[in-house]
Parts: C-alpha cells; structure tokens; sequence
C-alpha cells in the first residue's frame, strides 16, 4: 500500500519507497505509477483503467515525494509550473565529505552518456545547464547533511553536481567511488506548487528514514 501525503479529484500526491522505480520499465519490478493506479481504482471501485499523469520523475534508489495528477488538465498545468518553476523541490542528501561553502549556488553543465546511463559535467554550451542551491544543516563523523532546493530538474542532477565537488552522495553506487553498501542518502522530502484548478499553494511534505544509516547522524536535525 502506498502513502499519500495529499489526495483531492485532481492531484495524489505520495511517498515514493526507496528502490521502487516510478514507472513500469524492463525490471517488471512493482512500480509506483501502477500502485497509485491500483490505489485508485480499489478505494472509488472504479471500474476499467484509471487515469494517473506522471509529470515528473525520480531516480529509482531514491525516496521522497512525488505528485500525479489525476485529470489530462492538470497533468497539463502541473507540467507548465514546472516547464515555467512554479514547483519548488526541496531534498535532503548526506554528503561523503564537507563542501568548501556553507551554503552555495551550484552551475553546470551536463550531459548524458546514454550507452553508460553516467551522467557528466561538460563545457559550458554543451549538454544541459544544472543549477541548485544548498545550505548545510550539520556536520558529523567527515559528513554533511544538505538541503537542497533545485532550480533545473536533470536526471542525475545532484549526485553529479556534488561528486564533480569531491563530496558526492553517500552509498552513491553510481558515482561515489567509497560507496560501500547501503541506500543512497537522498530524498526529495517537499514539493510546493499551485494548484491546478484553485491556485492555492500545495505543500506535501515527507522525511527521510531518521532510523537507517546515514540519516541517523542527523536524526535530530530532521
């Protein structure tokens, strides 16, 4: 079963379970599309295929918030406030190391090797121009706990920006070289948006699990 954060006739907005790709692909894994789906159509005993709209993505060992939409108008409006950065993301991440800044605005550009799925910081005008923003929240046993609003939504975005830094993510398997074993230690734990139809501010919230390693360096700071 899935958690919801917030539920209306055009928006779901749930908890996305670490490792749960978000939808179906060649794993034939469970996927949160489908869940959100199945969600639907059991609690209003809908009958046929029930209409969901993915608007925006994470990564699949990532855990965090996400919204659909429930009707083609607002998957159409929520991908305009994102298209136009009306959605604000907010992320927690842990990082192997301590960053040079306290707080800081990071730009790149990346680009995408698709026959590796790595994705790489290039020369300015080439690939996709990245930018967030960060602050640190604390520091514990050589590791930093970020929270991070992002103003581009890449794939890959910001476990690349930081491993570019020399402090990428921890129990990064991608692109931490010492990630050793675990879950990677970013979560997407707020999105603020207007509404699609009343323009009200949506806020759903979604912290990370403050009792699995490394969250629980910082468990009182979340």
């Amino acid at each position: 079963m899935i958690k919801v954060l917030y539920e209306d006739n055009h928006l779901l907005c749930v908890e996305k379970p670490v490792n749960v790709p978000v939808q179906a692909d060649e794993s034939k894994d469970p996927d949160l599309l489908t869940m959100g789906k199945e969600y639907l159509k059991e609690k209003y005993h809908k009958p046929g295929n029930v209409y969901l709209g993915l608007v925006h993505r994470l990564d699949r060992p990532v855990g965090g918030v996400m919204v659909f939409a429930r009707t083609s108008k607002a998957a159409s409006r929520l991908s305009e406030a994102i298209r136009t950065g009306q959605m604000h993301k907010s992320y927690y991440a842990v990082l192997d190391g301590i960053p040079e800044k306290k707080q800081d605005e990071l730009v790149d550009w990346l680009e995408k090797d698709h026959r590796t799925n790595m994705v790489h910081v290039c020369k300015e005008g080439r690939g996709k121009k990245c930018i967030l923003d960060y602050e640190t929240v604390a520091v514990r046993n050589g590791k930093t706990l970020v929270r991070i609003q992002l103003k581009t939504g890449r794939a890959h975005q910001i476990r690349v920006q930081f491993a570019s830094r020399n402090t990428p993510l921890v129990h990064d398997q991608r692109y931490n070289p010492h990630a050793g074993n675990g879950q990677i230690a970013l979560w997407a734990y707020q999105l603020e948006f207007p509404h699609p139809v009343t323009k009200q501010m949506i806020l759903a919230a979604s912290l990370p699990p403050s009792e699995k390693d490394p969250w629980n360096l910082f468990e009182d700071c979340l």
